[in-house]
């Protein structure tokens, strides 16, 4: 069993925010797939059960997302290794992914929930890079709570496929 997880925040007006990342990976990721997400919640998430696989988008809000992940792991049995959390970095440039096994949160409070639930940072993390040069003028908040600029959503399609690629990789293994 594998629990993807996309970490953002549930109400309209944080689509597509760079917190939104995660919610927005998966979606795209469910389209491509021609999947579709329940009409219903489950520990205060989002879900969808493809075969031995559950991809989820916490309604916690980011800084509580923990919640939904660990009833997920913990109802269904799900080890710490099949959990694969895909969230935004701003210290990482916009587009870059980093895919880890196991780590701290980095100041991320999305990441300091789950380890916080979850009891551990053994689980894999995606880390989608949001960096950009407005950053510094905006304050780490407001940053994370804007829209992708128009030139960010245009190479958002590309990064989103390596992000698809990576999450079918996860669940092969």
């Amino acid at each position: 069993m594998k629990l993807i997880v996309g970490f953002g925040n549930p109400e309209n007006k944080y689509n597509f925010t760079r917190h939104n990342t995660g919610f927005l990976a998966l979606d795209f990721y469910v389209k491509i797939k021609n999947l579709a997400w329940e009409k219903k919640e489950k520990f205060s998430a989002l879900y969808l059960r493809d075969g031995d696989t559950f991809f989820i988008k916490p309604q916690t809000y980011y800084n509580d997302v923990g919640i939904s992940v660990s009833a997920f792991a913990n109802y269904y049995g799900i080890k710490k290794k099949d959990i694969l959390i895909i969230c935004d970095d701003f210290n990482l440039d916009f587009g870059k992914l980093r895919l880890r096994e196991q780590g701290s949160s980095g100041g991320n409070n999305g990441l300091k929930s789950t380890i916080e639930k979850l009891g551990s940072d053994e689980f894999p993390r995606l880390r989608v890079g949001t960096d950009n040069a407005m950053r510094q003028k905006m304050g780490d908040v407001n940053f994370v709570l804007g829209k992708f600029t128009p030139e960010e959503r245009e190479k958002l399609p590309e990064i989103l496929r390596e992000i698809t690629a990576k999450i079918d990789d996860f669940i092969k293994k």
